[in-house]
């Protein structure tokens, strides 16, 4: 059985971070021009999370046994990398906040796969800093983890901004 963690957020920065919480997670040189465009930053022992508003976000995490079946369907943005939790804990948090204030999840040492899935971003993005006030137009994103070899990041599904075009 599946346990989910509710958490809220605050993405300072348009972003929240996922990572080894027993490491120091530097997301300093992973947030390259493409990463950005693909809302993931990856180093060996963290991951970057893109956001579309610098407030609040809702986010659920899901700590599984093996990979999840595929419902990118349901989600606006969807975004695979691993990371490596050297003795199996992970920290969820703002990029901001203070680490040892974070949610600490207990996952299998070693390499783990992340999925995150994103949604209600056109109503947040609407609602800009007022979007966190009203669950209709909060950003929400899961968070997914289960152990799994060390695989290249990857784009699932893409959300295009409306009045962005399309990019790659």
């Amino acid at each position: 059985m599946t346990t989910t963690t509710e958490l809220t957020l605050f993405a300072d920065y348009f972003q929240i971070h996922i990572s080894d919480a027993d490491a120091d997670g530097d997301l300093s040189d992973a947030w390259t021009d493409q990463s950005v465009a693909d809302h993931l930053a990856v180093a060996r022992d963290a991951l970057g999370i893109g956001t579309t508003v610098n407030v609040n976000v809702s986010v659920a995490v899901a700590v599984l046994g093996q990979e999840p079946s595929d419902d990118s369907s349901e989600f606006d943005h969807v975004v695979e990398g691993s990371l490596c939790a050297s003795l199996g804990r992970l920290t969820v948090l703002g990029c901001t906040d203070y680490a040892p204030d974070a949610a600490i999840f207990e996952v299998p040492p070693g390499w783990n796969r992340v999925r995150v899935s994103r949604s209600n971003l056109a109503r947040a993005t609407e609602a800009d800093a007022d979007s966190d006030e009203s669950p209709e137009t909060t950003e929400k994103v899961r968070i997914q983890v289960w152990p799994a070899s060390e695989l290249p990041a990857k784009v699932v599904k893409r959300w295009v901004q409306p009045g962005e075009g399309h990019d790659a």
